[in-house]
């Protein structure tokens, strides 16, 4: 399938995956979250074709979240809010479905859905420009987003992902690696080939071993499921969206 919002290329069973809205500092409007949906769901049974996966943004930056011009959710009905919440839900769950490994090549900024999505990878490398901010809990709605609750208590110290989630403060690469949740911190033009050789390590593995390694992390990184953790902080989120402090904070108000 030819994609709008994304690049995917193979190159010796590696695949390259680029979100490509390098405009809009790839956020996810509503057709890159249709293509991720198509992404991911081809990805299930398909390590034949691809054994490792890499996900980076085309241009500036990774991923900036939301694009806020489809933010406006000021008299949309519920069900439509709880709708598109729910697709991005699911391109998380696809990725941890997923058999492959995937690597996370961060640069610059990963914001809000951008950075809940290098949550869900299962590794991440950074060059030194890269910021991490659950920006959620800055708009006025809950820092827990999809999956971000049950992925970062579990990818760094509870102490470290409460403050961040708390706060929607800037994580920079320096920090994010001190705290355990980026692996490497690389030169910016180092970036995709570092995550190319580490991909390259795992390619010398059986793939069912990698396969069953990535089912058995899931099964066994803590007893709440990520599907019920989804469910709750999708029905968070779109009470906070109905609060009036959401509302003042979208017209441009202080909360």
């Amino acid at each position: 399938m030819n994609y709008e919002t994304l690049l995917f290329e193979i190159e010796d069973k590696i695949g390259l995956l680029t979100l490509n809205r390098p405009e809009k500092l790839n956020a996810h409007s509503k057709k890159m979250r249709q293509e991720l949906l198509h992404f991911w769901r081809e990805r299930q049974n398909d390590e034949a074709q691809c054994r490792v996966i890499i996900i980076t943004g085309a241009g500036r930056a990774f991923c900036a979240g939301d694009d806020i011009n489809e933010m406006d959710d000021q008299g949309r009905p519920i069900e439509e809010i709880y709708c598109k919440t729910d697709e991005m839900s699911e391109v998380i769950l696809l990725m941890r479905r997923a058999p492959q490994p995937i690597i996370a090549a961060i640069h610059w900024y990963a914001a809000g859905g951008g950075f809940y999505m290098t949550m869900a990878a299962d590794i991440r490398m950074a060059d030194p420009t890269a910021k991490l901010i659950a920006s959620s809990i800055n708009i006025g709605v809950s820092g827990a987003d999809l999956g971000s609750s049950f992925h970062f208590p579990r990818e760094v110290h509870l102490g470290f992902a409460a403050e961040y989630l708390y706060t929607g403060e800037v994580i920079d690469a320096e920090t994010a690696r001190r705290i355990g949740f980026i692996n490497h911190v690389v030169p910016t033009e180092e970036l995709i080939p570092r995550a190319r050789e580490l991909a390259r390590k795992m390619m010398t593995q059986s793939v069912l071993g990698l396969r069953m390694t990535k089912e058995a992390i899931n099964q066994n990184i803590g007893p709440a499921s990520l599907e019920s953790a989804l469910y709750l902080e999708n029905r968070n989120q779109v009470l906070c969206l109905g609060c009036d402090y959401f509302i003042r904070k979208a017209r441009g108000g202080t909360g």
